[in-house]
């Protein structure tokens, strides 16, 4: 589904309310709640986000505008707990639609809610596996949004990787168990496709489990002691916004990685 198309989606939703008159409607103040994964960002980096992000600008394009006929509820959380909490707290506050960056989120919303509109951008899992929607086709219940299997890419990484190492023979699977803590499902259809490329590639896999932003540390030490010589790193939300820590520890422990960039 293309930009535009996504933006209609979140538009739609928030449009759809019964049957009103036009004057109701242009009195009515939307309000979005957005899940995200991190610490909670400051004003400053809030209000540039609106000002500069794409979503935030076509929305505006639309006449949708913060501040004016549109409140964004924002919750944030650095472990699965903190997760879980801001979702509960985003039902608590009754919004018309909500907005996620994948998957694992969009289960801890539905887990919540079974009647407010769930929004999910690049969700890199099967959600019909993780009993989001019924079909891809015919989504059903309050999920929609944008679907890619990027666990079907895990295979073609790990042919990059041994194009980049030549002897690669021993590679570290970096997973977390944040996003995905209510969604186990979706990390197993990774470690099918990575046990199985691994296997066909020759190449012996060591799995690694994060389940805060402090264990990447550790988990790049246990690597090293491993002898690994890559990395394939799992896409998720939150191994996105954790991507600097990872890189820069990659590049400390010069081990090659392997990941998916995603804007």
């Amino acid at each position: 589904m293309e930009r535009r198309r996504f933006i209609e989606v979140i538009a739609g939703s928030l449009l759809a309310a019964p049957l009103a008159a036009e004057a109701q409607k242009s009195q009515k103040i939307a309000h979005v709640g957005v899940l995200g994964v991190g610490p909670t960002p400051s004003p400053e980096e809030l209000a540039k986000s609106m000002s500069t992000n794409p979503l935030w600008i076509s929305m505006r394009q639309l006449g949708w505008v913060d501040g004016q006929n549109m409140v964004v509820e924002r919750r944030f959380g650095e472990s699965a707990d903190q997760l879980r909490a801001g979702a509960a707290e985003l039902i608590r506050l009754n919004v018309d639609v909500l907005f996620v960056g994948g998957a694992g989120l969009a289960k801890m919303l539905q887990l919540e809610t079974k009647t407010i509109p769930i929004v999910v951008a690049a969700a890199g899992g099967d959600l019909v596996a993780a009993g989001l929607v019924d079909s891809v086709a015919r989504p059903g219940g309050n999920v929609t949004g944008l679907q890619s299997f990027s666990y079907d890419l895990v295979p073609k990484r790990l042919e990059l990787l041994k194009e980049v190492v030549p002897t690669l023979s021993r590679v570290a699977f970096l997973q977390e168990d944040v996003t995905l803590s209510v969604a186990p499902q979706l990390r197993a259809r990774y470690d099918e496709q990575a046990a199985i490329a691994a296997l066909a590639l020759g190449l012996e896999l060591h799995t690694f489990i994060v389940r805060r932003a402090g264990e990447f540390a550790a988990a790049f030490l246990g690597m090293k002691k491993n002898h690994d010589q890559g990395v394939l790193v799992m896409s998720t939300p939150f191994t996105f916004v954790y991507r600097k820590d990872i890189l820069d520890l990659a590049a400390a422990h010069r081990i090659a990685a392997v990941y998916c960039l995603l804007s």
